[in-house]
């Protein structure tokens, strides 16, 4: 088996969300940080041929970029990463996957009372300027005939914020002020369908890929008219 560049821009992805992984048989795969407020689920090009548990995920990302072009062959309590002459390899052992963090039930998603687009390059302005200004939240809120992205320190009204505005869609009349905390914001660089949940829950749809992103919301989001 080879992954494609898609699967490994994944599982790089979500070595940032959870250090360990669970990967089930099949084509989909998921994560869910340890403090369970950031989910993820992804459909793949290819097919993993059995159920397995990685404890260290970016440990065995570096395992895979030992070789060229790795090639995996699965057994029953390790995979074997070798290359495409066949003259190197690496014998890499599975973690109980009862041991590891990962999902459970699949996520319903509430109807969403607020929607977004944030493209790649918004995205990317929004996590420079928490770098830049040391702040770790992101406030939604209505603006006039859009909406405000703003990077700021809640406990501090004086400090300094970044803002930006998107096109979206809320109800006429309701004010709100969705927080959500930037270190959750772990989400592949590409342009995504934002739906925010007054419930305090987010998804995050990709318009390249069959990848989405549900992140929770702090408990200090207002929702009313």
């Amino acid at each position: 088996m080879e992954l494609s560049d898609t699967t490994m821009q994944v599982l790089k992805n979500y070595a940032t969300i959870n250090p360990n992984i669970v990967i089930n048989q099949g084509n989909t795969v998921k994560t869910i940080s340890v403090a369970r407020n950031v989910l993820s689920t992804a459909e793949l090009p290819e097919e993993f041929p059995a159920s397995f548990g990685i404890y260290d995920l970016t440990e065995f990302l570096n395992v895979l970029s030992l070789v060229d072009s790795p090639r995996l062959t699965f057994d029953k309590d390790y995979v074997t990463v070798g290359d495409s002459t066949g003259r190197s390899s690496v014998k890499y052992f599975f973690s109980d996957p009862e041991m590891l963090t990962s999902p459970g039930k699949d996520i319903i998603m509430p109807d969403a009372d607020v929607n977004f687009v944030l493209d790649t390059d918004t995205l990317g302005k929004v996590k420079r300027a928490a770098a830049a200004l040391g702040h770790d939240e992101i406030s939604i809120t209505p603006t006039t005939g859009a909406i405000r992205l703003s990077v700021i320190d809640s406990k501090d009204a004086t400090s300094n914020a970044f803002s930006i505005d998107v096109e979206g869609e809320y109800p006429e009349g309701v004010d709100f002020n969705f927080i959500m905390n930037v270190s959750n914001l772990k989400v592949i660089n590409e342009d995504f369908a934002v739906g925010i949940s007054k419930k305090l829950i987010s998804q995050f749809k990709s318009q390249q890929s069959a990848i989405e992103y549900y992140i929770a919301l702090e408990k200090s989001s207002t929702y009313g008219a």
